[in-house]
């Protein structure tokens, strides 16, 4: 199965113009912000902390991700949405064998959603990825947790014949 979610840019790029376009808005009508207030440049600083407080949470929630398990091995892939075919600077890959993986979990914050990989390489030393999935729709999120958890259940069917 190969999914991702890269219909989601275009929504990104827009929330950065409303957001680009509603601080430059605020510059020009600070003067009406401002009667009444005894100290305007706290209220400004206040303002303009909040507007880079949501650009820099758009800017850590908005990854691409793509999940691939078709073949012998799967490929998970996270990187950033903006300026990401020059600067990789935020991509992350993580390439395994379907028979590698022990487990899986599902993280759901209130605006962050996790998935962690649990993994075994042939040493039987574990390790632990986590990818972000908070702009992956529902829909593909259950397609993905389906294939994961058929291979699981084929690994844990894999170990107890081996024992």
């Amino acid at each position: 199965m190969r999914t991702n979610n890269s219909k989601v840019k275009n929504t990104i790029i827009s929330i950065y113009f409303i957001l680009i376009i509603m601080s430059i808005t605020f510059l020009f009508v600070f003067k009406t912000f401002t009667y009444g207030v005894e100290n305007p440049l706290l209220l400004f600083l206040g303002i303009a902390l909040g507007f880079a407080g949501l650009f820099f949470l758009v800017h850590y929630v908005s990854k691409f991700f793509e999940y691939d398990s078709d073949g012998l091995k799967v490929v998970v892939t996270n990187r950033g949405l903006l300026f990401s075919e020059k600067f990789n600077y935020r991509e992350q890959i993580l390439e395994f064998d379907k028979d590698a993986l022990y487990a899986y979990k599902f993280q759901n914050y209130i605006v962050y959603k996790t998935l962690t990989f649990y993994l075994k390489d042939k040493r039987e030393k574990e390790t632990k990825q986590t990818f972000n999935i908070t702009l992956v729709n529902k829909k593909k999120r259950r397609y993905i947790r389906q294939s994961l958890r058929k291979m699981v259940k084929a690994n844990k069917k894999l170990v107890k014949n081996n024992e």
